[in-house]
């Protein structure tokens, strides 16, 4: 049987999905050249080599990248790498931020967003590809000092959001990261 508070934070986290769902808009169409996979090399008997092929994330409506849920650095980076344009570059650096404030940190990908927690603890961050911005969401950021600016319909959810050329305050998020991390995060299946 479930505990009130695993009911609570089930309940944030479809809270999270669905609002990330609302604001996503469609996925344009692929013009031909990105629909088609690139050959690769020859190799003598006239087949391509696979190994030649670059492999690509699909791009969910957003832009989010489609990846594999997998627990550890490997597949976030894999995420991170398909972002599409600057929205990598604010992937990278929150990746470096993190983890330079929490060096044991762990990670996952989960429902195509990047996880980050502590071992025992549970998740206390996440990152989600919309197509204007990269919101970052703080499963207990209601409790981080100052809160996080983004609302929440559940109490202890907050969000920030980072727009394309945007300044982003690397010690105002460290903060965060540190306080989040302190405290007990969202277990749902907690760190695996």
């Amino acid at each position: 049987m479930q505990s009130f508070e695993t009911k609570m934070q089930l309940q944030a986290w479809i809270e999270v999905s669905t609002d990330m769902k609302r604001a996503e808009r469609p996925a344009k169409t692929k013009s031909k050249t990105e629909s088609k996979p690139r050959s690769g090399k020859s190799v003598g008997s006239g087949l391509k080599d696979p190994s030649a092929r670059k492999p690509r994330a699909t791009l969910l409506s957003g832009g989010n990248p489609q990846i594999a849920k997998a627990d550890g650095d490997a597949p976030v980076q894999a995420y991170i790498a398909a972002m599409p344009g600057w929205k990598s570059g604010v992937g990278k650096r929150l990746d470096t931020l993190i983890v330079r404030t929490i060096p044991n940190v762990r990670k996952a990908v989960k429902w195509n967003s990047p996880f980050y927690g502590v071992d025992g603890g549970g998740w206390f961050l996440s990152f989600h590809v919309f197509t204007r911005y990269v919101k970052v969401t703080f499963f207990r950021g209601s409790a981080l000092r100052p809160v996080p600016p983004g609302a929440s319909k559940h109490k202890d959810v907050r969000y920030l959001d980072i727009h394309e050329g945007a300044e982003l305050d690397e010690a105002q998020l460290a903060s965060w990261v540190k306080q989040a991390a302190a405290i007990p995060g969202w277990m749902a299946g907690g760190p695996s």
